[in-house]
This record gives structure tokens, C-alpha cells and sequence, in this order.
């Protein structure tokens, strides 16, 4: 168990793997939606949003495969009602994540007009950096939440090693 002096730093510590590996996911994500997006865009004539839609929804997939088999590879998964359970909350979340991230998106090009393609690509990239902020919370507080007693794999204490005592030199010792 960590104590002291050495728990904030700890926890500190798991907090920015954590947040690291759902960044690598997050950015992996990223590249996908923006890939899909601007392909869909170039390829057919489907309306601004209805291409951020699906690349979303091409992302959240990529993305639940990443977190789920990458950043919370330890988190409760006993059962199958419970990935089943955890695969819902997760749809919900991206489904919430979604409508914030292609919001920005509508109000930019139907409220401001500005429908070219850096424009699109900037309040996109907006978008789900808001999107990407009420993801990380709600994913990790409700989705990919820590096994019963509140551990993960990773946060499980380590156990404690006795330290051997230095033997006292003198004469008294023998005596």
C-alpha cells in the first residue's frame, strides 16, 4: 500500500498513464474521423454533417476498441452482462459526445456559413475537443469503471517486502 509522502505522486502517476492512453486512443480516433470525414466529403456530395455523422460513428467504434482492449484492458470486465452493460453506457456516452461535437460543427456551417473545407475541418477539430473533455469523464466514471473494492490491475498494492535490519556490531551482542 502507498503511503505518505509517496500516495500523491502515485496516484498522480496512474492519472497521467491513464490520461496518456486514452490520448493515444483518443488521437488514433482522431486521425480516423477527420480521414473518413474529409474522404466522404470528396468523394460524394452528402451534406457537412451527415459525413461528420459517419465518421464519428466510424470513430467511436475504432475508439471503443482502443479503450476496451488498450487503456482500461483492466478494468471490470468479469462477465458478460457486464461488458454488455458497459458496451451500452459506452453507446450512450458517444451518442452524448456525438450530438457536442457535430453541434459545433452545425452551428458553424448553417449558422455562420462557413462551409469550405478548412473551415469544416477546424470546427470539427473543436468539436471533438469538447467532445473529447465529457468522453474522457464520463468513460472513465461510468463505462470503464474499477473492479469491486475500487482496484484495477494497476492499482492493486504491491505487497511488502520486510526490509532487513543491519546487525549491531559491538561486544554486547555476544554477551
Amino acid at each position: 500500500m502507498v503511503s505518505g509522502r509517496h500516495a500523491l505522486p502515485s496516484r498522480w502517476g496512474k492519472l497521467y498513464r491513464e490520461i496518456a492512453k486514452f490520448g493515444m486512443v483518443g488521437a488514433s480516433g482522431f486521425v480516423v474521423n477527420l480521414a473518413v470525414f474529409n474522404l466522404v466529403r470528396t468523394l460524394t456530395d452528402w451534406q457537412t454533417v451527415r459525413a461528420s455523422v459517419l465518421a464519428t460513428v466510424v470513430a467511436i467504434m475504432s475508439n471503443y476498441l482502443g479503450l476496451r482492449y488498450f487503456a482500461y484492458r483492466n478494468r471490470d470486465q468479469e462477465d458478460r452482462n457486464s461488458r454488455r452493460k458497459e458496451l451500452t453506457l459506452f453507446l450512450l456516452f458517444s451518442a452524448i459526445g456525438l450530438v457536442i461535437e457535430n453541434s459545433v460543427l452545425y452551428a458553424t456551417t448553417y449558422g455562420l456559413g462557413w462551409d469550405g473545407t478548412l473551415a469544416t475541418n477546424i470546427s470539427k477539430f473543436i468539436g471533438i475537443g469538447v467532445a473529447t473533455l465529457f468522453r474522457f469523464w464520463s468513460y472513465r466514471t461510468w463505462v470503464f469503471r474499477t473492479t469491486a473494492g475500487g482496484r484495477t490491475a494497476e492499482s492493486r498494492p504491491e505487497p511488502v517486502v520486510p526490509h532487513p535490519q543491519p546487525a549491531l556490531s559491538g561486544s554486547w551482542e555476544n554477551t
